[in-house]
């Protein structure tokens, strides 16, 4: 009976370890063909999944209607066909892909009670993210030297941001993030071996799946800082050089009139860029300090839900003609 017992647990090790553990050459084991990845619950009481179901859907709602209307106030007003408006369009229609990337899959999670992902749906949700994520970072760039040129070069302005030449900034911005993501789903394509199926996230983060791949070290190091260069540090470098740009040229203005005119057109960007980046550089933080997948899952919350819900109210309460287009829209609409 002992001996029984000891080969039993004897196996039950040895089956614990090739899951936690990378499969070696001669016993590959292809994970990718035939498994489903589990993704984190924001709540393991039941009680809470109906209250918790009930505010993502709120918020998802609030945050696609609120985007939608900046898109349909900009395009249908003649007034806001301007680059600036143009830009911030199509930042909301990037606001809603991104959104509606994560929450809507995990409103259907909470409300079924699972945490299954199929590979494909995880690779497909991890290529949209991406997508809409890098374009968002884009635009906040593209927006920031669109009010460098206003402000630094206000002559130039109509011709440097002419209706050719922005369509052409929107144009490389999504081909670039399209190309970002094919080429992250490319590389994880090639990882077929994983060491487990749990995602300390509510979403197929790229990081995250990245992480549970049995590749070497050196392969997983260059792709994550490829990419967090590629979607992070360069745009986050041409914003810091537009703005710094921006304040040399109107600290040289005598008028304070004429200053806080130039401030307040970027205060609703800089407010929005500060809010996306400074939450995504907390999560990032937050990760690298905490072990529990909950508490990150938590923290994700602010720049994939709250951030594309609050950018419509941030740019709507600070800008008149916003407010004034969106009263037209709203009372045709009624």
């Amino acid at each position: 009976m002992g001996g029984s017992w000891g080969q039993r647990s004897l196996v039950i090790d040895q089956y614990e370890s090739s899951i936690t553990q990378c499969p070696s050459k001669t016993e590959p084991q292809n994970l990718t063909q035939a498994s489903q990845f589990q993704l984190v619950e924001l709540s393991e009481d039941p009680e809470l999944q109906p209250v918790l179901s009930g505010i993502f859907l709120a918020v998802y709602l609030v945050a696609v209607l609120g985007n939608l209307l900046i898109f349909l106030a900009v395009t249908i007003d003649p007034k806001l066909h301007t680059p600036m408006y143009f830009f911030l369009s199509s930042l909301s229609m990037a606001d809603i892909g991104f959104i509606s990337t994560t929450v809507p899959k995990m409103i259907v999670n909470v409300r079924t009670h699972s945490r299954a992902i199929s590979y494909a749906g995880c690779l497909t949700q991890m290529s949209l993210f991406i997508i809409f994520g890098c374009m968002d970072d884009l635009l906040l760039t593209v927006m920031a030297y669109d009010r460098f040129v206003a402000i630094c070069h206000p002559l130039h302005y109509s011709v440097t941001m002419s209706p050719c030449r922005c369509a052409c900034l929107l144009s490389v911005s999504f081909l670039f993030s399209l190309l970002e993501s094919q080429l992250h789903s490319v590389i994880i394509l090639h990882f077929t071996h994983f060491k487990g199926v749990e995602i300390s996230n509510f979403f197929c983060e790229p990081s995250q799946v990245l992480n549970l791949s049995c590749s070497d070290t050196v392969t997983k190091t260059v792709v994550m800082y490829f990419v967090g260069a590629i979607s992070g540090l360069l745009p986050l470098s041409g914003i810091f050089y537009s703005y710094y740009k921006i304040v040399s040229s109107v600290l040289r203005v005598p008028s304070s009139g004429r200053k806080y005119k130039a401030f307040s057109t970027c205060g609703s960007h800089l407010s929005i860029v500060c809010l996306f980046y400074g939450t995504a550089i907390g999560v990032y933080l937050a990760s690298a300090i905490s072990n529990s997948p909950r508490k990150i899952a938590v923290f994700s919350l602010m720049y994939t839900v709250v951030t594309p819900m609050l950018n419509p109210f941030i740019y709507s309460l600070r800008n008149r003609d916003i407010q004034s287009s969106l009263r037209r829209l709203l009372g045709r609409t009624v």
